[in-house]
């Protein structure tokens, strides 16, 4: 076992949840080492072409993590092992909290097709093309975004890809629509949370309407700007809204749930082309962190 890999016990979290056969029928060989290849261009940031040869061929260790991030296979592992964490009682629900942060994109990131491949009028269109491709342009180049819900024992209940110039306010809903902890013994999945944190770039009212149409608490500054608006409506502005803050000095654990996942060098600075590729890859960096503990 070299430096970061899976260890024992995280294989045996991991290898009940992958894939037993390949797109054809055949068996996967070797997940273990694909998985550890990928793991590795995660930590470090190496081009796939210049991964050690203890993991095989890098063609075969690329093309794994593009597959399973098209069809949605590290999104199903990541709610898998989510499942296991809140049976075994290690999912913090008390608290969750909302942020997003910014990763500057390689230069190998840009020049992806802007517009869909053409493909026979049999078949659809790609199901995830994107033509921003999660790429803004800012004065300091090209950057991408990542919001993401966090519980109370810093680990990534949901995430989303977006360009970096996006609001936070707008993906308040879309992030917390995404978190699904399905439950072994059936049922629905859980998906709402105790208490809500975010900064005052989520306070909105469409936000707030939101949460409180779904019962969930919460804990949202309310800004300068918007509390004098309301002030100066009057009763038409509504009530002043709640804020604790006990409950808003929890924030961090979003932050540093953040710290950890930039941790992983591939994470931090965006080297993907695809947004779906990129998307897997902070997906995967997420479950490394949900099999850690």
């Amino acid at each position: 076992m070299g430096r970061g890999d899976l260890t024992n016990a995280e294989w045996s979290r991991l290898r009940a949840h992958l894939p037993a056969t390949g797109r054809r029928g055949g068996r996967w060989s070797s997940h273990r080492k694909v998985i550890n290849g990928i793991l590795f261009r995660e930590r470090t940031g190496v081009p796939w072409r210049d991964l050690p040869a203890r993991f095989g061929r890098w063609k075969t260790v690329y093309e794994r993590h593009r597959r399973w991030s098209a069809d949605g296979t590290w999104d199903r592992i990541l709610r898998a092992v989510q499942a296991d964490a809140d049976t075994e009682g290690r999912v913090d629900w008390s608290m969750v909290s909302v942020d997003s942060t910014s990763c500057r994109a390689h230069h190998h990131a840009a020049g992806a097709r802007k517009k869909a491949p053409r493909v026979p009028k049999k078949r659809s269109t790609p199901r995830h093309h994107r033509p921003d491709e999660g790429l803004g342009r800012s004065r300091g180049g090209l950057t991408s975004k990542i919001h993401l819900a966090g519980e109370g024992g810093r680990r990534p209940l949901a995430l989303l890809i977006t360009p970096g110039q996006w609001g936070d306010a707008p993906q308040l809903v879309p992030v917390l629509e995404r978190v699904r902890v399905p439950r072994p013994g059936g049922g629905h999945p859980r998906t709402r949370p105790e208490h809500l944190g975010g900064d005052k770039a989520y306070s909105s009212r469409r936000n707030r309407r939101y949460l409180r149409r779904r019962q969930i608490k919460h804990t949202i500054p309310e800004p300068k700007d918007q509390r004098a608006n309301r002030q100066r409506r009057g009763s038409k502005g509504g009530r002043p809204t709640g804020f604790d803050k006990e409950k808003y000095k929890r924030r961090n654990e979003v932050e540093r749930t953040i710290n950890l996942l930039k941790g992983f060098r591939a994470v931090a600075t965006r080297y993907d082309k695809r947004a779906y590729v990129f998307h897997g890859t902070v997906t995967v960096a997420a479950i490394r962190l949900w099999l850690r503990t």
